[in-house]
């Protein structure tokens, strides 16, 4: 009877560990976007290096994150504006995978139409090029 009551403590032991550990494992990051600096921005306009405008970061789910929202994807979108002499990237974190350049460049600032600008929950520009 001794032998049976210690291995149903135990038993009772191990699921205890076992059912209180997070089933999930929080995701962390894996690298970090730092913003640009004021002082290297004319630099990397002029090599055509991406400008980064908010920090964001990778997470190990596969997730990218900024400091107040979570997104399912990282898009580089590059195309040309209309009368442009150079292409142009934007860097954009999204929950949607479906955003073009077009919309990606009036949401920069370029247009006059706010409806045409993302809500932040929906995705964010963190950089451009």
């Amino acid at each position: 009877m001794k032998k049976i009551m210690t291995l149903i403590f135990i038993w009772l032991c191990v699921a205890g560990i076992v059912g209180c550990s997070p089933s999930k494992i929080e995701p962390y990051i894996v690298n970090t976007y730092e913003e640009t600096s004021a002082d290297l921005m004319e630099e990397y306009l002029e090599s055509s290096k991406i400008i980064t405008t908010v920090t964001y970061y990778e997470m190990s789910d596969g997730t990218w994150k900024t400091d107040s929202h979570t997104y399912q994807y990282k898009l580089e979108l590059t195309g040309r504006m209309h009368a442009a002499v150079k292409d142009s990237t934007y860097i954009i974190l999204s929950n949607t995978d479906d955003i073009t350049f077009d919309q990606a460049w009036k949401a920069s600032g370029l247009s006059s139409n706010m409806a045409d600008y993302f809500k932040e929950k929906d995705a964010v520009i963190v950089g451009f090029g």
